[in-house]
Order: structure tokens, then sequence, then C-alpha cells
């Protein structure tokens, strides 16, 4: 096969947009995030989607972050630098953020980690993970915004009733007001 450069036409099209969405002062909180988590320092200063890729691709500190949040949500971390081993560390990783509630829209796949296709999408995975984590019990350090979660209401037979004879405003009642005696430019005649 010859050898071609990373990408060309449509692909670095895409991958130039991907890298433009990419943010530094997420990828910051979310490392700094992971390190609170895990009580140590494993990152080290790295900044840059190609610096995380190298530190996150085996899996291993996913892994362990999650171990973190909910003990014992993967059974086994595999520390073999074999491609499927660390695939599949990646992989537990993602089952066990869906198993916490975590929407697959929100996670990423195991191709934009292990091949450094969307580094974006993992950065926003480990904030939703970092959003997630005190909805399943974990007290510790936390990332962004509090998840929101339901209000339920209940209201009574006759509080449901109270409402049935008011008329809103969305269903296009004006309260009685008319067009009768508006004319907006020249009227319709017959003749001219």
């Amino acid at each position: 096969m010859a050898d071609r450069p990373d990408g060309y036409g449509f692909t670095a099209e895409v991958r130039g947009k991907l890298s433009s969405k990419y943010d530094s002062g997420r990828e910051r909180e979310a490392l700094q995030w992971i390190e609170a988590v895990l009580g140590e320092r494993v990152f080290g200063g790295v900044q840059g989607s190609d610096a995380v890729h190298q530190k996150l691709k085996d899996g291993v500190i996913l892994c362990k972050l999650i171990n973190k949040i909910k003990p014992g949500s993967v059974k086994k971390i595999n520390d073999s630098k074999m491609a499927f081993k660390m695939m599949e560390n990646i992989g537990n990783f993602l089952d066990a953020c869906m198993a916490i509630g975590i929407q697959k829209l929100d996670t990423f796949q195991t191709v934009d980690l292990y091949e450094n296709q969307n580094m974006t999408q993992v950065i926003d995975g480990i904030h939703a993970l970092g959003r997630k984590a005190p909805s399943v019990g974990y007290r510790g350090p936390g990332l962004g915004p509090k998840e929101a979660t339901a209000n339920k209401r209940e209201f009574t037979e006759q509080q449901r009733r109270a409402g049935d004879g008011i008329i809103g405003l969305q269903a296009g009642y004006n309260k009685g007001a008319s067009q009768a005696g508006q004319n907006f430019g020249k009227t319709r005649a017959i003749i001219d």
C-alpha cells in the first residue's frame, strides 16, 4: 500500500473541523478532575489532544476513574499493551458509564480515543461522567454543573378542572379585539 498523508480531501476537512472544536480549557478541567478523583498526579502537566490521547489510550486511567466513582464497575483492568486489550479497557469504561445512566450520545466511541479520531468527544464524555457522578452516590470532587433532576408534580382533580374554563393566549383568543376598521394599503375594488 502506498504511503499517504494522514488525511486529504474530505477526511482532512472533517479532521480540521474536529480539531477546531477542541477546547483546551475543558481539557484542563477534565484532567484536573481525574487527578483529584484518583488522588494522584497521572498527567504531569500534559497538554494538547495528542498528549492526552497518549495518556488515556490504554484505558487504564479511565477504568480506575469509573471504579473510584462506582466501585466494582470494571471487574478486570488489562495492563497489557496489546491493541485489543487496550480497546477492551475503553469498551469496559464506556459500558460502565452507560450502566450508571450516562446517555450514549454523551459518551464517545472506542476508536475516538484509541485512534485519536475525536478527542473533543472524549473530553465531553469525561465531563458527562463528572456531571453524573453525584447522582450515583459519589461524594468526591465534582466537574461542571449539577445534572438536572426530574421535578414530578402531582395535581388533584379539582386543580386540573380549575383551568378548563380559561382560554390561553396560545389558543388565539384576543380578548374581544377584532380587525374591524383596519385597512392596509389600497382596498380591493371591482372597477379601478
